[in-house]
């Protein structure tokens, strides 16, 4: 229930900020077509779909701020001319839509020495759902006057400004029916104006007609179909995808191979795109960018709400997906898994998982602090295989966790929330001290955010030394406890060396790389804006 609740909060967030548009899905895009309607965008576009054994087939992606969807064409066969029980004039009244008008089109007038009548209606519209209207019925008046005696232009018109609330009254036009008919080049020059749901192509001269000719008469009509009924095309939804802290990638699944203008879409709640494929290049590089700011932006707005529940201190920085590579026996970096990374307050969290509710932050199976770690992003020529954009996770007696995003943008967001995560960690702190020995004295090294390095001997309150964290000019350390630090005397070249040993070397030096980090971050607030993607 939370987490339906925290679901709604997102969509009621994201309507707050975009709202919703509606678009008719059945029209062709290639390769992606952009259409906006009240500020949110709709991308569609054909691209091929397979599941990575099978050869792909045509699929259109239908991607909007929320989801992506992947859709198949269908054929659907309507009996488009079915005609009324009787002949008798019937009064119909229409609601008119929004989108699509009274869902209708005309032909005839009286230039064509013909009724005004009905030539399509279209299905789930306003015309369609009334029931009480066929192609072939005759309008005999608008809202009570008659329109007999008017041409094809002012009965447009006419029922372009009739209002929301329309009353037809109608009459069917059996003979209509041969003169409904469409070739196939008429059928492609037809115009609808989705503004009032008429068509502007007039009345179709019976002398061009010619119902015994294949050619004339192709009329949308199968031959596998009866002469009253027609093929509609429609998109059918056969996957859709949610991008809340959804997963998406260009490698095969757990390995460090890339595929070719191909990628994967793997949403929270299982559904899964298959491998979509890409005509080239730009276009794959299209829909990566419109599906990852898609999902990059749902994500800000979660962490918005989570962190509505948390204190300054622990407040989420960045969360999002990653691969950690898994080592074995046989090759140093085998196999990948998805890892969810966060950084909440002083804490780096790698969940399995997502985290779909607040409870879920309390439960994380991996969690480290953030000044005892090590974070480092990979050079080029550093990378183990093929994985690109890596970066090292390194904590105190343990092997280094080697892990990689998919592009250098996501590898930037992650640096500069680091920094953020690592001052936001020490501000909170403030002090820290570490058991270490000198000259075979057990004392105390303690990392104050606003003194720098102080060494007091156990039970002495008085200190043996102080430095500045800007006084520390290097260090050096035998990689198991013994630790030399380098400083520089106030208004002086000289450098004072002192030697140091203690039980806990790596938390101590991650520590001190992470106090003069938020050092840096207090003397020059630029800092942490400068290491922003």
């Amino acid at each position: 229930m939370q987490q339906q609740q925290q679901q709604q909060q997102t969509r009621d967030l994201i309507g707050s900020l975009k709202p919703i548009m509606r678009v008719n899905p059945s029209r062709m895009c290639t390769p992606i077509e952009e259409r906006l309607e009240q500020n949110l965008k709709v991308r569609i576009g054909m691209v091929a779909v397979s599941d990575g054994k099978i050869k792909p087939i045509p699929t259109r992606l239908y991607l909007t701020m929320e989801v992506l969807k992947l859709q198949r064409e269908e054929v659907e066969i309507t009996n488009h001319n079915k005609i009324p029980a009787d002949t008798k004039e019937r009064m119909v009244q229409i609601t008119r839509q929004k989108v699509g008008g009274l869902g209708l089109s005309i032909k005839g007038g009286a230039e064509h020495k013909l009724p005004v009548l009905i030539s399509r209606i279209y299905k789930n519209q306003a015309a369609d759902q009334t029931g009480q209207l066929f192609v072939g019925d005759a309008i005999i008046k608008v809202n009570g006057e008659y329109i007999t005696a008017c041409n094809h232009d002012d009965a447009v018109n006419i029922l372009r400004n009739a209002g929301d609330i329309v009353v037809l009254t109608v009459k069917h036009y059996r003979a209509a029916k041969p003169f409904l008919q469409k070739t196939e080049k008429e059928e492609k020059l037809d115009n609808v104006s989705a503004s009032n749901g008429t068509v502007k192509d007039g009345w179709m001269s019976p002398s061009k007609l010619h119902p015994s000719s294949p050619k004339g008469t192709h009329s949308r009509q199968g031959s596998n179909t009866s002469s009253n009924s027609i093929k509609l095309k429609k998109w059918v939804d056969i996957v859709t995808v949610p991008l809340m802290m959804a997963y998406v990638t260009r490698y095969i699944f757990g390995t460090d191979k890339l595929r070719r203008n191909a990628f994967e879409v793997r949403g929270l709640n299982g559904a899964r795109s298959g491998v979509i494929h890409c005509d080239d290049t730009a276009i794959l590089s299209q829909w990566l960018k419109y599906i990852s700011d898609n999902i990059t932006s749902l994500t800000y707005l979660q962490m918005k709400l989570y962190n509505r529940n948390f204190g300054v201190g622990e407040r989420i920085e960045y969360m999002g997906w990653v691969n950690e590579a898994v080592s074995n026996s046989n090759q140093l970096w085998q196999s990948y898994r998805p890892r969810f990374l966060a950084l909440k307050g002083p804490d780096l969290l790698l969940f399995e998982t997502p985290p779909c509710n607040i409870g879920d932050w309390s439960r994380c199976a991996l969690t480290f602090k953030v000044y005892q770690i090590l974070f480092r992003v990979m050079r080029e020529s550093e990378n183990v295989d093929e994985r690109q954009h890596c970066f090292l996770v390194q904590s105190p007696g343990k092997s280094p966790r080697y892990l990689s995003v998919e592009t250098r943008q996501e590898l930037l967001r992650i640096e500069a929330a680091w920094h953020t995560a690592v001052c936001s960690a020490i501000t909170h702190l403030k002090s820290k001290t570490f058991p270490v020995i000198l000259a075979g004295k057990p004392a105390g090294l303690t990392l104050d955010l606003s003194q720098g390095f102080t060494l007091t001997f156990d039970g002495i309150t008085e200190p043996v030394w102080r430095y500045k964290f800007y006084q520390l000019r290097g260090s050096s350390d035998d990689g198991k406890s013994k630790l030399k630090l380098l400083f520089q005397e106030h208004d002086s070249i000289a450098i004072e060396t002192k030697e140091l040993e203690s039980p806990q070397l790596q938390n101590l030096l991650f520590c001190i790389y992470a106090f003069i980090t938020a050092r840096v971050a207090v003397v020059d607030p630029t800092f942490l804006r400068s290491a922003a993607p």
